[in-house]
């Protein structure tokens, strides 16, 4: 028996294909660097990327994506990022929640909340923090929805906002940032979160040029 929050998206995701179609096909798209770009060395992490396979990048649709670990030499956990950025939503193709693939992938979700993280700069942020887990395996992880300079950490909330901002802006534009790290058998989940938000308070300052305000 479908619940009222089956229905609640389904509402959602006619009324999203009914607006956007009625504003047009055609989206303003500011000029951006490609996510590639992104730095290999924040804060003293030297970063490698990760070749993502193709039945992957099927399933996430046309955009860009980065993903890629970075190291330290001090022997901390390593840190990876992906990054999934789309030009347009218009055309059928979204964003995919975590909660969505990283079940598919084997991880179950063992605690979840959002909270807000301010940046390098002292700017705040809404993200979601899980502690994810695959047999012995833990991770940290953080993410959030970019787009037009804000961040979101609720999904549906997110799709909210971009119907909102295709009929004021004529943007769909937007993307899914996830920053994650193992909970390493010698720590607690207190030190992966301490180490994961400190990667991301230096990370976000530099995103408006590859996912543009």
């Amino acid at each position: 028996m479908m619940g009222p929050r089956y229905w609640t998206v389904v509402a959602m995701l006619a009324a999203t294909g009914a607006l956007m179609n009625a504003r047009g096909t055609t989206d303003r798209i500011p000029p951006s660097e490609p996510v590639a770009n992104v730095p290999r060395t924040i804060a003293g992490w030297q970063g490698s990327d990760v070749q993502i396979d193709q039945e992957s990048l099927d399933v996430l649709g046309p955009g860009q994506f980065l993903s890629r670990v970075y190291g330290r030499d001090d022997q901390q956990q390593p840190i990876g990022i992906f990054i999934g950025y789309f030009p347009t939503q218009r055309t059928g193709v979204s964003i995919h929640s975590p909660k969505n693939c990283l079940p598919g992938a084997g991880w179950s979700f063992e605690s979840s909340r959002y909270v807000d993280l301010s940046d390098a700069n002292g700017k705040p942020h809404q993200v979601g923090e899980y502690v994810i887990s695959d047999g012995e395996k833990e991770q940290f992880v953080i993410y959030w929805y970019q787009a037009h300079g804000r961040s979101i950490a609720n999904e549906y909330m997110a799709r909210v906002q971009m119907v909102v901002d295709a009929m004021r802006m004529n943007r769909t534009d937007g993307a899914l940032v996830r920053i994650a790290t193992p909970i390493g058998p010698s720590e607690g989940a207190a030190q992966a979160k301490a180490r994961a938000e400190l990667f991301a308070r230096q990370l976000v300052p530099m995103l408006p040029r590859f996912i543009p305000d």
